[in-house]
């Protein structure tokens, strides 16, 4: 059964990298599988982890207390309500107070998780001068480049031109940087599968058929 899975999951592999050469059936088929298997477990992970401890055990554990869910609950059905056409604006109410809560909510934790901590780092000791100093000072001048750079309100001209000129440097680098990141991410799960292929698979294979 590990080779008959090991078989599966080559298959599978070799037909997503199949792309690379053009679009084909072989493709399209592990795609819209890939897809599915997706969408399914992530409803099955919801329904068991999400809403059935978080809503229906909590009200039938405590109603009087925990009526609040119901609120959510009723929120939650309105937003498929979108597909009755007579009641379709119903779905739209919903999205509405589930997008002003979200907003609130993200708004906070981008405040603290990244505004307030990079405010904080340009506000870094510059002297004495030291290795740490000179980062400090680094963080300070790409941050306010930056911030001329998407200044807007007055034309870069004078000493803005220089200035905006050097926050186009920083963004690139920043730029740069996160793609290298994501390049050798994407490096490191082709290795993973390529690794999978030879010791899961192939060698298996061959073990199997030459004893």
């Amino acid at each position: 059964m590990d080779l008959v899975s090991a078989w599966v999951a080559a298959f599978l592999t070799l037909a997503i990298y199949s792309f690379l050469y053009k679009d084909n059936p072989l493709y399209r088929f592990a795609e819209s599988l890939f897809v599915g298997l997706s969408l399914g477990y992530e409803i099955g992970i919801v329904l068991h982890r999400t809403i059935i401890p978080n809503l229906f055990q909590k009200l039938a554990a405590d109603p009087g207390r925990n009526w609040y869910l119901v609120i959510g609950g009723v929120l939650g059905i309105m937003l498929y309500l979108r597909y009755v056409q007579r009641v379709s604006f119903l779905g739209r109410w919903a999205l509405a107070v589930y997008m002003g809560y979200f907003v609130g909510v993200e708004l906070m934790q981008r405040l603290h998780g990244d505004v307030l901590p990079q405010v904080k780092d340009t506000m870094l000791p510059l002297l004495p001068l030291s290795l740490a100093s000179v980062q400090n000072l680094l963080v300070l001048v790409g941050v306010l480049s930056v911030l001329v750079y998407f200044y807007f309100s007055r034309p870069h001209t004078g000493i803005l031109r220089p200035v905006s000129r050097l926050g186009i440097w920083f963004i690139m680098v920043c730029f740069g940087a996160s793609f290298g990141y994501t390049v050798m991410a994407r490096i490191s799960l082709l290795v993973g599968r390529l690794t999978f292929l030879v010791d899961d698979w192939v060698r298996p294979t061959l073990a199997a058929i030459l004893g």
